[in-house]
């Protein structure tokens, strides 16, 4: 029997990316996330389920705006085109590369056949993972919205919160009780208003807990309780180390995939152009490996499958044996059985780092012989152990550890215009409405002042990327939301064809409760 236990956590997440404009950037996204990580998350859990020798467990968070993607039926039908059209470009590739292109072909075609078998639809196979115990499926904020920078009106935070709660349990059946704060983001007395949302327990850096008043006794290898009754989880650095740095850590390895060099870089304009594909950009089709540490992309080596899997059977081991260690030396000097908590972007396994969902499969399948336990944040609380009560210090997890990477001069403007719309929608709530009409405006400005919170457009105005469709994405829902509230409030007409085109691109969280936003005594 284990002396402790590790408990995976994925926060699985995009931004609001649906696109109507087939072969878009957007809908890229989301497609190369759907068949890198999400299906072969899915496929991964399923089989360890299905093996009677192992004991998966892993708490899965799937923010609100994801849900929504993976709901959509129009969008979700254009998926099996988008991989035929990436069929049809391997078949283009040089003769050094006819192998790594075979074994990609091979792995699209399992892709395929595994989202015909599902219909389309991820969600009823999460479902039936979370009722087998396997998976514990906790919320997010309902767009990603970077709670701290949103306190200045509580209604937006508590909007963010209950939205998020509704929809969860619309698409999933079971209301949540945890959540992953968007960048594992926390502010003196958040607590408070998880626990009005229903919210029991969150996690957080490893110095949201260790900063905190008085200082938890077992630092991050046991939960903490808040003074507002929400239990918190730490990070352990020691745990997530080696599986998420690209520079320290296994992704690194010269063995594996490499992510940057993709064949939207490398193919001839004409082949791209004969596909309807008009500007280059990735396509998820990446047929190198790393190669080397500083190894320039035009000198990577062809991809080899065989060669990465050895890898994977051996890092996972590796990885198991310095969490057995961890646990035995802790189990030693501390009196409950140590947990460790590893929280990643789900992202990370499959896209960012290819062999990522091998890795937990062998870790399911290695772990029983190892002397390593699985378990999910909601079996650790159910066991009814006591907890030490604390106040959790301010933090995320982002670079730096606090709000900085969110609050700088590359996107400080937003949140003053947050705030603004913020003040406005509250203000307007709090008025109510006159008629059924007023109230569908009311609603779409809700969906559009929440849109715009997302926090993962200030993260690209930070990181330099695609900062034109950032700062395209906040304004435009800016833009929408000041709109509708300007027809609220002065009876401004609408173009009947402007307000359905709104409607029909940003209607997500169909039970949005505008209601959310009042002031409550």
């Amino acid at each position: 029997m284990a002396a402790g236990d590790l408990a995976l956590v994925l926060h699985a997440h995009l931004p609001y990316v649906r696109s109507g404009e087939p072969g878009s950037l957007e809908e890229d996204w989301y497609f190369q996330a759907l068949q890198e990580c999400y299906l072969p998350l899915l496929a991964v859990l399923e089989r360890a389920a299905a093996d009677p020798e192992q004991r998966p467990k892993l708490t899965l968070g799937l923010s609100p705006t994801l849900l929504s993607l993976l709901s959509d039926r129009a969008l979700n039908s254009r998926f099996p085109t988008w991989l035929a059209l990436r069929r049809t470009l391997l078949d283009q590739v040089e003769p050094e590369l006819a192998l790594p292109a075979r074994q990609l072909q091979s792995t699209l075609a399992t892709i395929e056949a595994q989202w015909r078998q599902l219909g389309g639809s991820l969600l009823a196979g999460f479902r039936r993972l979370q009722e087998q115990g396997v998976l514990d499926l906790i919320t997010c904020g309902a767009t990603h919205g970077y709670l701290p920078l949103l306190r200045d009106s509580p209604e937006a935070v508590r909007a963010q919160l209950l939205t998020a709660v509704r929809e969860h349990q619309r698409l999933l059946g079971v209301r949540p009780l945890g959540i992953w704060l968007p960048e594992c983001a926390y502010y003196e007395d958040l607590d408070r208003l998880l626990a009005e949302c229903g919210l029991r327990y969150s996690l957080l850096d490893g110095h949201g807990l260790l900063h905190g008043l008085p200082r938890p006794r077992y630092g991050v290898y046991a939960p903490i309780c808040s003074t507002a009754g929400v239990a918190f989880f730490a990070r352990d650095s020691e745990s997530t180390l080696p599986v998420w740095s690209a520079s320290q850590g296994y992704p690194g390895d010269g063995a594996y995939r490499e992510f940057h060099r993709d064949l939207g870089w490398d193919l001839p304009e004409a082949d791209l152009e004969a596909q309807g594909i008009h500007d280059r950009r990735p396509l998820g089709l990446k047929l190198h490996r790393v190669t080397a540490q500083g190894c320039p992309l035009e000198l990577k080596q062809p991809y080899d499958q065989e060669r990465a899997a050895d890898k994977v059977k051996e890092h996972a081991a590796a990885f198991l044996r310095g969490r057995s260690e961890q646990i035995s030396h802790l189990a030693a000097t501390i009196e409950p059985p140590p947990l460790l908590v590893a929280p990643f972007d789900a992202e990370l396994f499959g896209h960012w780092w290819f062999e990522g969902p091998q890795f937990l499969a062998e870790l399911f399948r290695q772990g029983p012989a190892m002397d390593v336990g699985f378990t999910h944040l909601r079996d650790v609380l159910s066991q009814n152990r006591a907890l030490q009560v604390c106040r959790p210090a301010p933090s995320s997890w982002g670079q730096g550890g606090y709000h900085d990477y969110w609050l700088n001069d590359t996107n400080a403007w937003v949140v003053a215009e947050w705030q603004r719309a913020s003040r406005a929608m509250v203000q307007r709530v709090n008025r109510g409405v006159g008629s059924t009409e007023q109230r569908a405006l009311l609603t779409q400005a809700g969906r559009e002042l929440l849109l715009a919170q997302s926090s993962d457009w200030s993260f690209i105005l930070r990181a330099g990327t695609t900062t034109g469709l950032a700062r395209e994405r906040i304004r435009r829902h800016l833009d929408r939301f000041w709109r509708l509230i300007d027809a609220l409030e002065h009876g401004t007409d609408l173009p009947r064809e402007w307000l359905v085109g709104v409607q029909r691109e940003d209607g997500l969280f169909p039970e949005l409760n505008a209601a959310d936003w009042a002031t409550r005594a």
